[in-house]
């Protein structure tokens, strides 16, 4: 079974109440204290996982990092959706939209490197309701012991998809009626002019470099963020921000 790490209390008791059964591991800094210990204690009562001790050392040698506020654990990886689960996820929603409706909020990030950028994207996914954040097999990033720690439990409950090629999959997402936004300096519409209610996946480019050129040119639209100031852009995760909150309020 293959396993991965995660840190920090707040990651670790959220993936305790959502995914108790996939814990397989419990790491507890030798004489942790305060109310994080109290934490997560109540948090472990309810669930028969096992727990080691270790010492502060050991827990960063663990997780890469002294951050990790006295806590870690193992938890088995199921691994993201393959094209083929992602495509039936988005094409179920839209069924059902009729019902619900509700339509499809998808997240596409196009060759994202940055682990906390990722881990910060995955966290306003969640809090905006994003049904799917699809990144590419060959230019994406994966999940880490840093971007659950960043993400704060979203890494574990956000729907995730690692596809073979990109731009494919963009045409397949279009084939179901999916409207594809793509955030671009160069766009002609300000976002917050365009119309974001309909089955929709955002299109955001990677840090400093933007979105390739076979991942624009699938877009059926670009926007632009207005800039009042000096500066030129915003890092993608606050982009993102921004873009996930305003198809949010225009849904409402």
């Amino acid at each position: 079974m293959k396993e991965r790490t995660i840190y920090g209390i707040n990651t670790v008791i959220k993936a305790l109440e959502l995914h108790g059964d996939s814990l397989l591991r419990i790491y507890l800094q030798d004489g942790m204290r305060g109310k994080r210990a109290a934490r997560l204690q109540t948090a472990l009562s309810q669930h028969q996982v096992r727990v080691e001790r270790l010492s502060a050392d050991e827990l960063a040698e663990l997780t890469g990092t002294d951050k990790h506020q006295g806590v870690a654990a193992a938890m088995a990886d199921h691994g993201p959706l393959d094209d083929h689960q992602a495509l039936s996820l988005i094409e179920s929603l839209i069924d059902s939209s009729g019902d619900t409706g509700r339509h499809p909020l998808i997240l596409v990030l196009d060759s994202m490197e940055d682990p906390r950028n990722f881990g910060a994207c995955l966290r306003t996914a969640d809090a905006t309701g994003v049904d799917l954040v699809v990144v590419g097999r060959s230019r994406g990033i994966d999940i880490t012991p840093v971007v659950s720690k960043v993400a704060s439990g979203a890494a574990e409950t956000q729907p995730i998809a690692r596809v073979a090629n990109l731009a494919r999959f963009l045409r397949a997402l279009q084939a179901l009626n999916v409207w594809l936004i793509g955030t671009d300096e160069s766009g002609a519409t300000a976002l917050f002019d365009a119309n974001l209610t309909g089955p929709l996946a955002l299109v955001m480019g990677a840090e400093g470099k933007g979105l390739r050129r076979l991942t624009r040119e699938c877009c059926d639209a670009l926007v632009h963020l207005p800039m009042l100031g000096t500066v030129e852009s915003l890092n993608v995760s606050v982009a993102a921000g921004v873009c996930l909150y305003e198809a949010m309020r225009q849904r409402r």
